[in-house]
């Protein structure tokens, strides 16, 4: 029995103990060579960003993908109150989406110039400023024509000027002719019949 027993013992290894080690911590101002353990990648910092000049108005948060943002910056908040008092920000937001980026800016733009002109004029609106400058565009050409007429009158008149003075030049540098050679015997004879002087025979 001792020796089956003492045979057993010898067959099984023992079994390995493990003890958990201490971890050790190194201070950052520790004067060992060892550099410090690098820290834990931290997430990137968040960016906050305005909200544009619309969100800003409707109290509403602005999204990444804001259709209003980039015409409606911060910095123009007067911008959108005068088009939003017009059409209404729920119009210019489907009008924007209904239009292709490369026309969205032109689009803003010219909704923000109806907004001015009809809060100017409520009746007519841009209209009546389109007509105002048609007015004035018809007076000034009616002007020119006028200017212009008045130039062609005065340059024909300076070529007339212009004619008869080299006409009279013309004129002063011809020769003057003398008159015909009168033959003064006949004065003579005339003369010597009407002298006082009585003949010298009888």
């Amino acid at each position: 029995m001792d020796h089956v027993a003492k045979s057993k013992c010898e067959k099984s290894p023992p079994t390995p103990i493990t003890v958990p080690r201490p971890l050790s911590y190194s201070s950052p101002s520790s004067s060992s060579g060892r550099s410090a353990s690098p820290p834990s990648s931290s997430p990137p910092p968040t960016v906050v960003l305005s909200p544009c000049a619309a969100c800003k108005i409707l109290r509403r948060r602005c999204v990444e993908k804001c259709v209003l943002a980039p015409y409606f910056p911060p910095t123009e908040p007067l911008k959108f109150t005068i088009a939003h008092r017009v059409f209404g920000a729920s119009n210019i937001i489907k009008f924007l989406q209904e239009l292709p980026e490369c026309q969205r800016t032109d689009a803003v733009s010219s909704m923000v110039y109806e907004a001015n002109a009809r809060l100017r004029d409520p009746v007519y609106g841009s209209a009546g400023a389109i007509c105002q400058l048609q007015k004035q565009v018809s007076e000034l050409q009616a002007q020119l024509a006028k200017a212009r007429a008045e130039v062609a009158n005065m340059q024909q008149q300076q070529a007339n000027l212009l004619a008869f003075i080299c006409m009279e030049m013309r004129q002063s540098s011809e020769p003057v002719w003398a008159p015909q050679h009168v033959d003064t015997a006949c004065f003579l004879d005339d003369a010597a019949l009407s002298s006082p002087w009585e003949p010298l025979w009888t």
